[in-house]
């Protein structure tokens, strides 16, 4: 069964937790969404939506790969009505000189034929702006935030302009503060005068939320745009204005599931961190041993022992989070790659065998852990519910394994009490 009638908007994230912030927040703003994950058959039932959020883990892999998914997804949005397609990236621009928001960038715009595209990870409302092309967290550029010591994807260049043009193979402009805030026709006529000069994507500022606005008006009578969920928000805004889209009037998503509740954490983020801290007040918290995982040492089963017996008395948080400086000195110890995945498919081996020992409600924090779970329960996608915090939502999983609950959190993302704050409105 397909989709039933075409799609307005069709996005397209580069993570799991980015996509489900993206899908939060269009339902938000009435749009009737679907996160899927990964490309979605031909045959799985969906209920009539405004959105479809297609999740891939592409952000970190090799770029010619994310190309070619990015390109697959984009063919099937687009074979389902979608006029404008989001490539949805991090809102803090995470990405390597080789890519990979370049070069998806890039394949999208020649595919669809697109003059100039407009490309901003701003998002005020969880503290990400654009100025003069420089992108600020909170109060501080890029380069002097926490996000300068990523350990896939260390940031030291706060301005974007710089940043995708040492990626992509067209030259990048810019569409300053002092354009966006004349509105939407000064921002059409510099996107435009771009173009003419052969100017193939354009950062364009964001400070605050009416920003998005008008970035959205323009963007969506395009065929193509780049961003973080500040432009969806902008997007989502203008079908709604422009009567292209009849909001809808809940973000419910179905009965109570009840059952056993899990966490896991995988984000070595400071946010995380605090929240691990914090959980441990209220429930069990199991610190894995990262070197242990690493070397084969039995370090799931150890989790899986642990954890079993204590389900019944409530959830329970199993966390593989490090700080930075543990994590620079385990992947000197063991190479990036090798420990990236390793603890990656550990914590996925742990949520499977959970869900199997009946957990019906799991939280996940981080960006990779999130996609190495989602991937190995093999769930297809998720209608979008309640809001947890900025850019998390309560995700209820359609196909394999419908009725049950997840919420996949970016690391940077929730306050301090998250996993409390989640399990609360998972029932």
């Amino acid at each position: 069964m397909t989709i039933a009638a075409k799609i307005s908007l069709g996005c397209i994230a580069d993570d799991y937790t980015g996509a489900s912030d993206l899908a939060n927040t269009l339902t938000r703003a009435g749009l009737r969404t679907v996160q899927t994950i990964g490309i979605p058959a031909d045959d799985l039932a969906l209920p009539q939506v405004d959105a479809v959020v297609v999740s891939l883990k592409s952000r970190s892999i090799e770029a010619g790969l994310a190309v070619s998914r990015s390109r697959a997804a984009d063919k099937w949005l687009r074979g389902r009505g979608a006029g404008h397609v989001l490539f949805k990236i991090c809102s803090t621009f995470d990405s390597t000189d080789a890519g990979n928001i370049g070069p998806v960038m890039d394949a999208l715009r020649a595919d669809c034929g697109e003059g100039a595209v407009l490309v901003t990870p701003a998002f005020p409302e969880t503290g990400r702006t654009v100025f003069q092309g420089n992108l600020f967290v909170g109060a501080v550029p890029l380069s002097e935030s926490p996000l300068k010591d990523h350990p896939l994807n260390p940031m030291h260049d706060s301005n974007l302009v710089r940043v995708l043009a040492r990626q992509s193979s067209t030259q990048i402009g810019l569409v300053d503060l002092a354009t966006v805030a004349r509105g939407a026709e000064a921002v059409r006529a510099r996107l435009a005068e771009l173009a003419a000069r052969g100017i193939g994507a354009a950062i364009i500022d964001a400070v605050f939320d009416r920003d998005l606005e008008t970035i959205g008006l323009v963007a969506a009578e395009h065929l193509l745009s780049v961003g973080a969920s500040g432009m969806g928000l902008g997007l989502a805004r203008a079908l709604v204005s422009t009567g292209k889209v009849k909001p809808a009037l809940s973000s419910e998503t179905g009965a109570a599931v009840g059952g056993l509740a899990a966490c896991l954490a995988g984000s070595c983020s400071q946010a995380t961190l605090q929240q691990i801290a914090n959980a441990a007040g209220v429930m069990p918290v199991l610190h894995l041993d990262p070197d242990r995982i690493i070397t084969g040492a039995g370090e799931a089963e150890r989790a899986l022992d642990w954890a079993r017996p204590r389900l019944a008395e409530g959830p329970v948080l199993i966390a593989s989070s490090s700080t930075p400086d543990q994590v620079a000195a385990l992947q000197a110890r063991h190479g990036r790659d090798a420990a990236g995945h390793a603890i990656e498919q550990a914590m996925a081996d742990i949520a499977e065998n959970l869900v199997k020992s009946g957990v019906r409600r799991l939280i996940v924090a981080g960006g990779e852990t999130s996609g190495a779970v989602v991937d190995r329960l093999k769930i297809p996608g998720f209608l979008v519910g309640v809001e947890i915090a900025a850019g998390v939502p309560v995700l209820r999983a359609v196909g394999a394994e419908s009725g049950m609950l997840l919420a996949l959190k970016s690391g940077n993302f929730g306050g301090a009490e998250f996993f409390s704050d989640a399990l609360r409105l998972m029932r």
